[in-house]
């Protein structure tokens, strides 16, 4: 019951998971990403235990197509999930189990993937992937809020709205547990969750810049080191 982007920026210097649903906190279970080894969503029936499972697999270099095989013979419930997978080096996948509720879907191309679960139909995948395509914006985190408020006004979830969150990693950052998140917000409880959610990201683009200003150095380092990113 959710709608979820997974993508690797396009210059290829950070992941990230921006995601929406009419559920409670959508952020402390759906996303997952880790540098240099790939992003993740995992929902409708949501086995949560496959965060971590596809980043192991995706350190060891399975592609992500083959990561949703292994999970096929790990799941007996695997009919029932649905994930949108994309690694370090923007190989995507979807899956969409026959068990989940409709309407549901993916898309995927180089570097991104689009799911969603009782959704008002494809339009609202369609949107988000076009969003994403067009890279209208050079903040890659402004980039897939863009994409979710796409899917939400082309209908999104069908049950209404309740939380979203935005995740994002820098790809070439050392991979830690936990990993060292760029942008790390979550709405946990709103009626407008995806306006929310923009609005949290502009208020952090804000105190980013005025901790840069006063100390006269990058706080977030890794948009300096790996492209110049200005966020």
């Amino acid at each position: 019951m959710t709608f979820s982007i997974v993508a690797l920026s396009p210059d290829g210097h950070y992941l990230g998971v921006a995601t929406a649903t009419r559920t409670l906190a959508v952020g402390a279970v759906v996303p997952a990403a880790a540098p240099r080894a790939g992003a993740l969503a995992t929902q409708a029936y949501t086995n949560r235990t496959f965060r971590s499972r596809v980043l192991e697999l995706l350190r060891q270099g399975v592609a992500p197509a083959e990561v949703l095989e292994v999970l096929r013979g790990e799941d007996s419930e695997f009919d029932h999930r649905q994930l949108g997978v994309v690694d370090g080096a923007g190989r995507s996948a979807t899956w969409t189990g026959p068990g989940c509720s409709a309407w549901a879907g993916g898309r995927h191309g180089p570097l991104y993937a689009v799911v969603g679960n009782l959704l008002t139909g494809p339009e609202v995948l369609d949107a988000m992937e076009g969003t994403y395509l067009a890279a209208a914006t050079p903040s890659f985190p402004q980039l897939l809020v863009d994409a979710l408020r796409a899917g939400e006004s082309a209908g999104g979830d069908r049950r209404g709205r309740q939380s979203a969150a935005l995740y994002v990693v820098a790809n070439e950052a050392a991979d830690i547990a936990p990993p060292v998140a760029v942008v790390d917000l979550r709405v946990d409880d709103h009626p407008a969750p995806v306006a929310e959610l923009g609005r949290l990201l502009g208020v952090w683009h804000a105190e980013v810049e005025a901790e840069e200003e006063r100390r006269g150095r990058p706080v977030v380092p890794e948009a300096r080191t790996v492209g110049e990113l200005r966020w």
